[in-house]
């Protein structure tokens, strides 16, 4: 802005920073912004492209300039006006660090930030907590919008198939045809006698009796051997009986 703008603002009662309303009659649209120097020739105001085709203004337009006073931004939503925006690695950092060059926001502008050698427009969709605010030295919460032209990718929903279950027939490692349940003898219980050692047990020979008859124990008779006859004899005393005079 010329300098007789500065000289004129410092004799009026105004706030700082110096924020400003730009309306473009002829258009009827208007946006906001700040001030960065003073040296411009007089009756010329130097505005950002961007700025201008927000504006619909024309290089040598007339534009009308008013001091504002806008309130300190909390909340403010973007899109993204292409969808080359979501290759950038945190979007959200790149934004808020560009956004340290704007004074002011407006909703329904479109503002153009330099990364990486390449222009990226994003407009406001919403700010809060007015449709114009002011955003220096605040904490605002950024929020994104889906990208103007964006797609949903498609989600191939591929068909499992189903597994087949098994339809053969097994084969059991004991050899014995599947399906057939050996039929044990049936046991009586008076046949079944608990506490009684096992009187056959070998040495180094374990049997396991399930679901079988107990067998009886034999009993080996000797016809040779003779029959046990009591001792029938005297007895004799260790005791030395004592000799009578």
């Amino acid at each position: 802005m010329p300098p007789s703008a500065l000289d004129q603002l410092s004799r009026l009662n105004i706030t700082y920073p110096m924020l400003f309303k730009l309306t473009n009659k002829n258009s009827d649209r208007m946006t906001h912004c700040g001030v960065l120097e003073f040296v411009a020739d007089e009756g010329i105001c130097y505005l950002p492209h961007w700025m201008m085709q927000n504006l619909l203004l024309e290089e040598g337009g007339l534009v009308q300039v008013e001091s504002v006073n806008l309130m300190v931004a909390t909340y403010s939503k973007f899109q993204p006006q292409s969808p080359d925006f979501l290759d950038i690695t945190n979007p959200k950092a790149v934004l808020e660090n560009a956004l340290r060059n704007f004074a002011c926001l407006t909703t329904g502008d479109v503002i153009a930030i330099n990364y990486n050698e390449k222009i990226y427009e994003l407009r406001v969709m919403e700010t809060k907590p007015d449709k114009a605010v002011s955003i220096i030295e605040c904490d605002m919460n950024v929020d994104f919008d889906a990208p103007l032209g964006y797609k949903e990718p498609e989600r191939h929903m591929q068909r499992s198939e189903e597994p087949t279950a098994f339809t053969g027939s097994g084969n059991r490692l004991d050899g014995k045809k599947k399906g057939i349940e050996p039929s044990p003898a049936p046991l009586d219980p008076s046949d079944i006698k608990r506490g009684i050692p096992n009187y056959d047990f070998k040495i180094g020979r374990i049997t396991f009796i399930r679901n079988s008859r107990q067998q009886p124990r034999k009993i080996e008779t000797d016809d040779t051997a003779s029959n046990f006859i009591a001792f029938s004899g005297e007895g004799q005393s260790l005791r030395k009986k004592d000799r009578k005079p």
